[in-house]
């Protein structure tokens, strides 16, 4: 009897999240104008071309969630062994989750579900990690374009531009420093008394090594390629009078800002949209352009895998292992 009411409260929560996540697109797309602004870009354009560049766009985000598939495996294989298939599984269900709570922070608990019970809070501890990583590479690239940027727009005194890039300098040796010595967060949680006793959650910090590390941050370094690579080619496709190492330079200070600010994924393009408008303002003066590449960046690389992942849902059990089918 109560496996049955089990079974109903599971099933019960799972539409819920995805009835949830569903309308919250549905408003967000309703109400989004710079989608509209993408649309009138694109009326101008070949329809063959624009077609390539989106099915290209589209297919760099298949690679970008499957390269993340491919670190979450690595990284909770210290506890638990998944398929690829099941990775990826995981990672769509996790976008669904994540589409409609701060911070993205539902997207650990839609992915550490298609974990068996007793290691799901170590696989957050392990995501974690992954997450770590990928915000070392934001915050070194972003603050080394930052400079570049402060140099070139902000016209500061010599002694001040040398004073940013030595705290540039510091700041990306922190974080590098830190991540490659992640275990250190195990033994100052262990040498505190009041923490001590949830040691079995967080001691797989202990179990990265360096090398395991190493190949996890390349990892993340692929991923800020594939979706770095997605704003160029949609940037030097709509903004024609911008050179591309402007490009690069701009997209990189985006991912910076964006990391720093707490927000909703799916108001999460108003954030990317004055951000992206603000500081391409320096190098172009088609701001509807810029805003229509940032929202369709959004639409491809937020909305459809929160979409895509909706099935994935159905496919847990928040009692016990997921269905294997």
């Amino acid at each position: 009897m109560i496996a049955k009411y089990k079974g109903i409260f599971s099933n019960v929560l799972k539409v819920t999240i995805v009835l949830f996540a569903f309308w919250f697109i549905y408003k967000k797309l309703t109400s989004n104008t710079n989608l509209k602004d993408f649309r009138y870009v694109l009326s101008g354009i070949p329809r063959m071309q624009t077609i390539a560049v989106i099915s290209l766009v589209f297919f760099l985000m298949l690679v970008n969630w499957g390269l993340e598939a491919v670190k979450w495996k690595r990284l909770i294989r210290q506890v638990e062994q998944l398929t690829l298939w099941r990775s990826i599984e995981s990672v769509f269900c996790g976008l669904t989750w994540a589409v409609f709570t701060p911070n993205r922070i539902g997207e650990y608990g839609g992915r550490v579900f298609f974990l068996s019970p007793k290691r799901r809070v170590i696989g957050i501890v392990a995501m974690a990690v992954g997450n770590i990583g990928q915000m070392v590479l934001t915050n070194i690239f972003g603050a080394i374009s930052l400079c570049i940027f402060i140099y070139r727009y902000v016209h500061l005194d010599y002694r001040l531009n040398y004073a940013v890039m030595a705290l540039a300098a510091m700041f990306c040796l922190f974080f590098l420093i830190f991540f490659f010595n992640i275990q250190w967060l195990n033994g100052l949680l262990l040498s505190m008394r009041f923490t001590r006793k949830y040691k079995k959650f967080y001691s797989i910090l202990g179990r990265y090594q360096k090398k395991e590390l190493l190949k996890i941050l390349l990892l993340c370094l692929a991923r800020y390629v594939v979706f770095s690579t997605q704003y160029f080619i949609m940037f030097y496709w709509l903004v024609a009078d911008i050179h591309y190492l402007d490009i690069l330079m701009m997209v990189c200070i985006l991912f910076f800002v964006q990391s720093t600010l707490p927000s909703l994924d799916l108001f999460d393009i108003g954030v990317r949209s004055v951000t992206a408008s603000y500081f391409f303002s320096f190098v172009t003066k088609q701001d509807v352009a810029v805003i229509a590449c940032t929202a369709s960046i959004w639409l491809i690389n937020i909305i459809i895998p929160a979409i895509l992942g909706s099935y994935f849902v159905f496919k847990l059990n928040f009692f016990g292992n997921i269905h294997r089918r």
